[in-house]
């Protein structure tokens, strides 16, 4: 007898999703950094061990949006929520539970309304950093403000089903017991990936993302939100992404000094992927992509 099933992460930008995913899953699956938003797809890591199969499913931040792509990450993160067997919610264990947090709380509750619907887990993440001490007052912090949201919302049947794990999706430390009580919660199913699958995620996909995930990191907060990566040519081992800025001005901030930046940019890209890859960068200038719709449904968000 098999069990496989799907259990949706969700939390305000920044929280560690998919550092989180990535840990338990074993590899990397989802693009990280410290810029709000990295994640702009529910992005699927497989875990497989023995007869059970647990399909992760990472999420856009959920935030109050500016943009167009803004509202449709959050849609994005809130639809991924549905039809799960676990509903975690990620909250930060040394930073006090905001609106933000809130929101991402209430979405969790909301999923798991109905006593046959996914059971409703938070976890208190990055607990290698402020101390057991604070971790365990804000485990106090969180069930206060489950109950008070339940309350709130007409969602007090859920209280008594939510479950707390304090973890460090860096270091490791809790994510088996997290992981252990997942795979007890999955339903009684055929796998519903092959055994040795890690992801869904088309290889094109992942490394345009690759390429995103280094531009994000070195350009800081200067440009992320402009940046759209996607692959135009993928024939082994040539693979051309072209990267999509919003302003001519923007072009040069990717490009750098001497053409510096890009060229890093492409060498920590490459470092990821198979050797004797041929990666090659372009950019291109789509005024204003991320607040036009024609443009966010052709790259498929």
């Amino acid at each position: 007898m098999t069990k496989s099933g799907f259990a949706a992460i969700l939390g305000r930008p920044n929280v560690g999703k998919s550092t989180l995913i990535n840990q338990v899953v074993g590899t990397k699956i989802s693009i990280t950094s410290s810029t709000p938003n990295t994640t702009r797809n529910a992005i699927r890591g497989v875990f497989t061990e023995g007869d059970i199969q647990v399909i992760f499913v990472d999420t856009p931040g959920i935030h109050r949006p500016k943009t167009s792509l803004g509202g449709r990450l959050n849609a994005t993160a809130r639809t991924a929520a549905e039809g799960v067997d676990v509903v975690m919610a990620v909250i930060e264990a040394g930073a006090s539970i905001g609106p933000g947090d809130r929101t991402v709380i209430q979405a969790m509750l909301e999923s798991a309304r109905h006593p046959n619907g996914p059971r409703p887990v938070v976890i208190v993440n990055k607990m290698d950093k402020p101390g057991r001490e604070a971790v365990a007052k804000q485990l106090m912090a969180a069930t206060v403000a489950v109950q008070e949201i339940a309350e709130e919302r007409s969602l007090t049947a859920v209280i008594p089903r939510v479950e707390y794990f304090p973890v460090s999706a860096k270091t490791g430390e809790g994510t088996a017991e997290l992981l252990k009580y997942v795979m007890a919660a999955m339903p009684e199913s055929p796998f519903l990936f092959p055994e040795d699958e890690v992801s869904d995620v088309p290889e094109a996909i992942w490394v345009a993302e690759l390429v995103r995930e280094q531009l994000v990191r070195k350009t800081k907060q200067e440009l992320p939100h402009s940046i759209h990566c996607r692959v135009t040519e993928f024939e082994w081992p040539h693979i051309t992404v072209e990267i999509l800025v919003e302003r001519e001005s923007q072009k040069g901030m990717v490009i750098g000094k001497g053409g510096q930046l890009l060229k890093d940019v492409g060498i920590a890209a490459r470092r990821q992927l198979p050797e004797g890859c041929f990666l090659e960068l372009k950019v291109s200038v789509e005024p204003g992509w991320q607040k036009r719709d024609d443009m966010l449904d052709r790259f498929g968000y």
